[in-house]
């Protein structure tokens, strides 16, 4: 039991946490622009879904290095975001990305040791 939790959980917390950044897009949609300006603001917003997006797919099949590239994207995210926001702001933000690199990180070292 605790095996597949150890090996579900950082999936499912990764498509949350892709959802969760993904709100952040919508304020796209207040900004009155035209259709062609709210689709590129759009994608532009989406950009980080794009990446733990990205991430989550390489982490299904290579979980020690999708692992390692969600912990780092959380330091590439924490250290500038440090000198302008409180740090509430960026533990919310950045503290799944390590939690979820900690988790793949163990599910694959499990495995590796396994077999």
């Amino acid at each position: 039991m605790k095996k597949q939790l150890i090996f579900w959980s950082p999936r499912i917390l990764a498509v949350l946490y892709a959802m969760f950044i993904s709100l952040f897009a919508l304020d796209v949609f207040s900004e009155g622009t035209g259709f062609w300006q709210t689709v590129g603001a759009l994608a532009l917003h989406l950009i980080p879904t794009g990446i733990v997006v990205g991430l989550l797919v390489l982490s299904l099949r290579r979980e020690r290095l999708g692992g390692a590239l969600f912990v780092l994207t959380g330091i590439v995210y924490a250290i500038p975001a440090m000198a302008h926001l409180h740090t509430a702001v960026v533990l919310v933000i950045a503290g799944p990305l390590f939690a979820i690199g900690i988790l793949f990180l163990l599910n694959g070292s499990i495995r590796a040791v396994r077999g």
